[in-house]
């Protein structure tokens, strides 16, 4: 009888611990709007053409959301992602698109440019006392009049074609059935990797030090500026790979575009309980932020919902996760204080 009751109070305690993780506010959340707009989708939500977009839209978001949490988690915030996607896109393209060189010098180019973009912010952000937000704010606009300019030079027009060679293509820019492309598994691989670095390796213990305490984390002995300038471009480096593999998908790349991941992946990143003053967050949160916002946005299409109405149902959800990622986040600090004072 003892041993049974052992076993339910761990079930007990187990269960406990889950509910206040504060991304178990996120969970509930993405189980709310799916079941929502599955049932005002039916089975065409339901199915793979459900599954698909909103699964094509959460891998090209989420692969830009990651990176941007990290920065978040360590008290840092990225806002040039938007204007480095179409830059490593038209960068891919004029390289191999407009002077015809070999698909992967395009390729390469083109995250070489997310990463050079990313070492820039990391350099003004450590050298200097300006608010990151400001400095990528800066090198985001800096970014989009070069890719503007350079385009238009070379290319004469916004907009520049490629044929990217069949080896590329499958990698980057294919799909299975038509439906389901292949930025999801690489989606779903980087957070395997982001999930091992902040949780289990100590590279992951100094991201979290840098939000909690700048100046304590210094004093401590982690690389603060190293650390920053990494984490910056690893930043610039997913935003480049979504442009990449955006050319290579479509075979074509536009300046007017990518603004649109700006907010989104910092919506992602907050609706997966990271804070915005750092030193608290989780992939898993992040995961499931990114997941819950693409669902909210492709099950409104689905829906039939007026398109109109869809920045108020984005804007309340983000709210409403920020309010119940706080009450989880309060409820575990309440849990952890009772415990210590027993």
């Amino acid at each position: 009888m003892s041993s049974q009751s052992t076993h339910t109070a761990g079930l007990s305690a187990r269960f406990g611990g889950l509910i206040r993780r504060p991304e178990f506010g996120t969970l509930i959340g993405t189980l709310v709007v799916y079941v929502f707009f599955a049932v005002l989708g039916g089975k065409v939500f339901l199915g793979a053409p459900g599954w698909s977009a909103f699964l094509t839209m959460a891998a090209e978001v989420g692969i830009i959301a990651l990176p941007v949490g990290l920065l978040m988690i360590a008290g840092e915030l990225d806002i040039s992602v938007g204007a480095v996607v179409p830059a490593a896109a038209l960068t891919c393209a004029l390289v191999s698109g407009h002077y015809d060189l070999p698909t992967w010098y395009g390729v390469f180019a083109g995250l070489a440019v997310g990463v050079g973009v990313g070492f820039v912010n990391g350099q003004l952000v450590t050298r200097t006392s300006i608010p990151s937000l400001i400095i990528t704010i800066g090198t985001m606009f800096a970014v989009m009049g070069l890719t503007l300019g350079f385009t238009v030079m070379i290319a004469g027009s916004t907009g520049v074609f490629m044929t990217p060679d069949p080896l590329a293509k499958t990698l980057l820019g294919s799909s299975i059935n038509y439906m389901f492309r292949a930025t999801i598994f690489w989606w779903l691989g980087f957070a395997g990797l982001v999930w091992f670095f902040l949780h289990l390796s100590p590279w992951g213990n100094w991201v979290f030090a840098l939000g909690g305490d700048r100046d304590s984390a210094r004093n401590a002995g982690i690389p603060v500026a190293q650390t920053t300038v990494a984490l910056y471009m690893l930043s610039g480096f997913a935003a480049a790979f979504v442009g990449v593999s955006q050319v290579l998908t479509f075979g074509s790349a536009q300046v007017a575009a990518g603004q649109a991941f700006i907010f989104n992946s910092i919506m992602c990143v907050v609706i997966g309980g990271v804070l915005l003053t750092g030193g608290s967050g989780s992939v898993i949160g992040i995961l499931l932020g990114t997941l819950t916002f693409a669902i909210v946005n492709q099950g409104i299409f689905f829906s039939g919902i007026d398109p109109n109405y869809g920045s108020i149902i984005i804007g309340a959800l983000l709210l409403i996760a920020v309010m119940s990622n706080d009450s989880f986040r309060a409820l575990a600090l309440s849990y952890a204080t009772k415990k210590k004072g027993s």
